[in-house]
């Protein structure tokens, strides 16, 4: 394959609310450049960049996928990304190594809750936007409603330069506002070019006006010349519509239908000539960038487990060669590069090397994970990393066959490599493995993968709580005494402790014996008695913490006593003493930080007080408003859930442990019946 200098690649992400038609029209834009000989369907399964199992059988994008289409002598990387929040992640890490970014938006619906989320995140890295308004062949389709929900809902100077001709059945073809041309389609997509028709003169005219002004704010000269009264040239408004896109002050915004494959060549055309080449983004020749030291940043990695793992990457500066030798800056580690390709969704075609700019896979790199950078030892550069959203929505998951214990920690091991939005943990406390993703989907997709590649199936439940027990009376001299005659040595073991609460500390042992009462060589049996007497309390069999045991007195046999004895002894007596101490039940607080639009807020915090939650204060932040909270555990554990619900998807939240506080005894005494019935089970 042809190997393309940095002037020559646009690097474009497509990103949409799922079901806008961002797969279809990475399809048509292959479909159109030669890089396929038909246009895939997603009904049918057979498109290009949704190849994975999971995609198919839901008919939606999970993974982000790298395509090339070849147009004009330029290479345009395209990257398709999903467009459901559970999968944000890949988003994420694709508008970290795009220069600009295409958004689509549905004809008939207009704009909808992921397009903004991923816009903010596109405004936020500063990246170019061109819009495409797709669908226009459907039943209700208004591109006016369309523009305008656009207006309304998203930031910058949102510009069309094409309108189209007819809408829903009528719809025939698009007319190029600043060119006043227009083209007309047949129902297999070829393209005619006609003359304007006449009913849209008045309307081509105005919207073309609007855009020559759009263009001169792009560059100051050109914006003197226009107050001047002097008209551009098409030239003039070229570059400077060029600047402001590039600047972010406009959106140009096109318009087709996808699957119709109608108004797709001049989208090509229009990334080709208006969208900036990684030259442009980094302000140097494309030989300085070559020169510079090797720097290429990792931004997927897919682990399979017969091909291994395949990483996908895009060169920042130097050159990438195949079969080369690569360091990479974060694991301090060298990796042998072996052949490299350029993607074709999951289709590999290999290539020499990579300039400056461009994209690819290489297979099998030993120590490298998503978000590492490849580069030269010599003169090793180490590329910001990808900030992935974290996880929220845990679930505890165990094999459903005994025997998989290992092969599915395996598994788990190589789809967190895959999979940066996934977490997992051990809790000691409810001896249960912990995995927290995205959301149900998310969550449910991990666990199908677990079985199709790794052949482990896996249980899922609602993570157990990890309630705690402790003390809030002291008690003194509590008896604790093991006798057992038997033939040859007894048992005996004889101890009186007190006990006391000790809220800022989880357990204090010390001793008051005197004149030898308890032997020294016993006393650490009595604390290591009392220590796994602890590890579970009488109400419900959770973990005690933060009491203090003084042991104050005792007695014992020259002959029977043992160690095991005072150990037993000393059980016997923490047990007893518990009991008589006001005995209550405690459970995690956490601290919940929410972030929401100004019209949650209502819902939001009448939802927090549902949840036995404190609100500690709030902050706006933009759009925005952050709430602080203090929440039980126990009513957080589904809550990714019912905030997206309560939000329509705009909210998100952070949690971490705050500390541990006694449960109302209503809740208590659900806890503890819960737990006596499990035990007898």
């Amino acid at each position: 394959m042809k190997v393309y200098p940095s002037t020559n690649i646009r690097n474009v992400g497509i990103v949409a609310h799922g079901g806008a038609g961002k797969t279809s029209l990475t399809e048509a834009l292959l479909y159109n450049a030669g890089a396929t000989k038909r246009l895939g369907r997603v009904d049918e399964g057979n498109t290009v960049t949704d190849y994975h199992p999971e995609e198919i059988k839901r008919k939606v994008t999970i993974n982000t996928s790298l395509a090339f289409a070849e147009w004009q002598d330029h290479k345009i990387n395209i990257l398709d990304t999903p467009g459901y929040s559970d999968f944000f992640g890949d988003v994420v890490s694709a508008l970290r190594v795009v220069d600009s970014v295409l958004v689509v938006v549905s004809a008939v619906a207009g704009v909808e809750v992921q397009t903004e989320v991923v816009w903010e995140e596109a405004e936020a890295r500063h990246l170019p936007r061109l819009a495409y308004v797709n669908k226009m062949d459907r039943e209700n389709a208004n591109f006016q409603k369309a523009i305008e929900s656009m207006r309304e809902r998203l930031s910058g100077r949102i510009v069309p330069v094409q309108l189209p001709i007819g809408a829903a059945e009528t719809f025939s073809g698009v007319i190029d506002i600043l060119n006043q041309k227009a083209y007309t389609y047949d129902g297999n997509g070829n393209e005619k070019e006609v003359p304007v028709p006449a009913e849209y003169a008045g309307e081509v005219a105005s919207l073309r006006e609007a855009l020559v002004e759009a263009a001169a704010e792009g560059d100051d000269e050109l914006l003197m010349k226009y107050l001047e009264g002097e008209e551009l040239t098409p030239d003039e408004v070229r570059l400077g519509l060029k600047k402001a896109i590039a600047e972010g002050k406009v959106v140009p915004v096109l318009c087709g239908s996808a699957l119709k494959n109608m108004g797709v060549r001049p989208l090509l055309d229009y990334i080709v000539d208006y969208l900036p080449s990684p030259v442009d983004v980094a302000g140097k020749t494309a030989a300085e960038l070559e020169k510079e030291s090797l720097a290429a940043l990792v931004f997927k990695t897919l682990a399979d487990p017969y091909v291994g793992r395949l990483s996908m990457f895009r060169v920042y500066s130097g050159v990438l060669k195949s079969d080369s030798t690569v360091y990479n800056a974060n694991r301090e580690s060298e990796e042998k590069i072996g052949q490299l390709f350029a993607l074709q969704g999951k289709n590999q075609v290999a290539v020499t090397e990579m300039r400056p700019g461009d994209m690819g896979a290489i297979a099998k790199l030993q120590v490298t994970t998503t978000g590492d950078t490849l580069t030269s030892k010599a003169s090793p550069v180490k590329l910001e990393g990808i900030n992935f959203p974290e996880p929220t929505l845990p679930v505890a998951i165990r094999p459903k066959s005994k025997g998989d214990e290992d092969k599915l920690s395996n598994a788990l091991a190589r789809l967190l490599e895959e999979d940066p939005t996934l977490r997992l943990s051990k809790n000691t406390e409810t001896r249960e493995t912990i995995l927290t993703g995205m959301g149900e989907s998310h969550l449910d997709i991990t666990l199908e993968r677990l079985q199709r590649k790794f052949g482990v199936e896996v249980e899922m439940s609602t993570p157990r709580v990890p309630y705690r027990e402790t003390i809030r009376a002291s008690v003194n001299r509590v008896e604790g005494k093991h006798k057992k005659q038997t033939g040859g040595h007894g048992q005996y073991g004889h101890v009186f402790i007190d006990m006391s609460p000790l809220p800022d500390k989880e357990f204090e042992f010390t001793e008051t014996i005197f004149g030898g009462a308890v032997p020294r060589q016993y006393i650490p049996a009595v604390e290591k008695g009392i220590r796994e007497a602890m590890q579970e309390g009488i109400l419900a069999g959770y973990p005690v913490t933060n009491i203090k045991v003084n042991l104050a007195d005792g007695s014992y046999h020259t002959v029977d006593s043992s160690e095991m004895a005072f150990k037993i002894a000393a059980g016997i007596a923490f047990r007893k003493a518990v009991e008589q101490a006001k005995p209550v039940l405690l459970e995690p607080i956490m601290n919940v930080e929410i972030t929401v639009p100004e019209q949650f807020m209502g819902d939001i915090m009448g939802d927090l007080n549902s949840r036995r939650g404190r609100i500690l204060g709030m902050e706006p932040q933009g759009k925005n408003q952050i709430i602080r909270a203090q929440v039980p555990l126990a009513e957080m554990y589904r809550y990714a859930i019912d905030l997206k619900s309560i939000t329509q998807g705009r909210g998100h939240f952070k949690m971490d442990f705050a500390q541990y506080e006694e449960v109302p005894a209503s809740i208590a005494e659900k806890i503890i019946q819960e737990a006596r019935r499990e035990k007898e089970e």
